[in-house]
């Protein structure tokens, strides 16, 4: 049941707008669809508590139908300042799913409501970041005895998990939803690619041809946004400290360098690393004037904006979410959101249909801890192969797409191995 005090939402007069919003998305989302109306049928969440601190978009209110429908009862609260759609998370209240998520909270608020989700003394948690399991794990340590398990959204919420684990630290079992393929090769890649496209073009409005852009990072995520500005006809030099991935930008057809030359000529800077002070003093002080700092990596520690602070005499807001700064040596520097996921904050983030395939992932996870509550260890899963297959079987079907099978006589040859030439 929904009460004034499981939800903080800016203005629940938004509904409306949100609820069409929503249904909006939903037309893109076939396979959570279809998964909404199994649970609908067995109920198979029936009853369970589940802590959801993802970004609150229209995809992520289909996600929590879903979770409805299957009869668990859970909350919703962020998992970035300014990643909220406040008329999502109106709608949300409105059809009965507990929220609390105000874009632009400030970091007060942004805990405050990890915590209210976490009064709900959650039986399985749903990350995006891991903030919810940090918490947990070091100011909430009394409800971890009442965990069946969690799921991660994202690269770097499973780099943090890992470490937890590798370290001991870990107290239940978690599912990577990120490793998953039908996760990473498309939402990270695609989703990524496009939206960050989006973000900063809505924030600057430029022109993307021509551009020298410098893409720090050469991961799926990296991939997508590369490829995206080269169609642009964007001039795009990457960064990595990665040798595979470097030589796999150089094959894709990218100049690759180090951060320290590459700041010299670039016109807009993306980072999407998982990693702190990718961009730093020395960097911002060799960039040309008039340089634009964009991240699109999960948390705002990707640009050392401290350090672009301490170098500043004047920092102003000259478009939305767009701050210049002026350099004591009178050259200015763009950064934007913040230095936030600008995909989120200055757009609306990955488009559903990909997003389809990562919270059909989400939900059938949670199905698998509640089926398998008990017999799993302390540490991070992979999303179980036929989980992965069976969503990508189900997004083509959506799309009318059929494919072949195996005949006996090939399952037999690929199961052997006397036949040979």
């Amino acid at each position: 049941m929904v009460s004034k005090k499981n939800y903080d939402v800016k203005d629940p007069t938004l509904a409306e707008a949100g609820r069409n919003r929503i249904e909006w998305a939903a037309r893109e989302m076939p396979v959570l669809k279809l998964i909404t109306e199994r649970f609908k049928k067995e109920k198979t969440l029936k009853g369970i508590r589940i802590a959801c601190c993802l970004h609150i978009t229209t995809e992520t209110a289909n996600l929590a139908l879903a979770l409805k429908a299957g009869g668990a009862d859970a909350i919703f609260c962020a998992s970035n300042p300014l990643s909220t759609q406040d008329d999502v998370a109106a709608a949300m209240v409105e059809c009965g799913i507990p929220t609390n998520a105000i874009k632009g909270e400030d970091g007060d608020t942004y805990y405050k409501h990890i915590n209210t989700a976490l009064d709900y003394k959650p039986q399985i948690t749903c990350d995006d970041g891991a903030d919810l399991v940090t918490t947990l794990h070091t100011k909430r340590k009394a409800l971890i005895k009442n965990i069946i398990g969690g799921t991660e959204e994202t690269t770097t919420g499973v780099i943090r998990l890992r470490s937890m684990a590798k370290a001991g630290a870990l107290k239940y079992p978690i599912i990577a939803v990120n490793d998953a393929e039908t996760k990473y090769l498309f939402d990270n890649r695609y989703g990524t690619g496009q939206s960050t496209m989006d973000g900063i073009t809505r924030a600057t409005n430029i022109l993307w041809s021509s551009k020298i852009v410098v893409l720090c990072g050469y991961g799926w995520c990296g991939h997508g946004f590369g490829l995206r500005a080269k169609g642009m006809g964007a001039r795009v030099i990457v960064t990595e400290v990665k040798p595979v991935r470097a030589l796999e930008a150089v094959m894709d057809g990218f100049e690759v360098m180090p951060i320290a030359e590459a700041a010299k000529l670039g016109d807009v800077f993306v980072t999407i690393t998982g990693d702190k002070n990718v961009i730093d003093k020395q960097h911002f002080e060799a960039m040309k004037d008039d340089a634009i700092l964009a991240n699109s990596g999960h948390f705002n520690v990707e640009i050392n904006i401290p350090a672009l602070e301490g170098i500043s005499k004047k920092k102003e807001e000259i478009r939305p979410f767009v701050e210049r700064y002026t350099l004591k040596n009178g050259r200015k520097l763009y950064l934007l959101g913040e230095g936030r996921l600008i995909n989120l904050v200055a757009a609306e983030g990955h488009p559903a249909s990909v997003m389809d395939m990562s919270f059909a992932n989400q939900a059938l996870c949670m199905e698998h801890l509640v089926k398998n509550q008990g017999k799993l260890e302390k540490k991070v899963y992979s999303v179980p192969d036929e989980i992965d297959k069976n969503v990508a079987r189900l997004k083509l079907d959506s799309m009318g797409i059929k494919i072949d099978t195996l005949t006996p006589e090939q399952q037999e040859y690929l199961n052997s191995w006397q036949e040979g030439t």
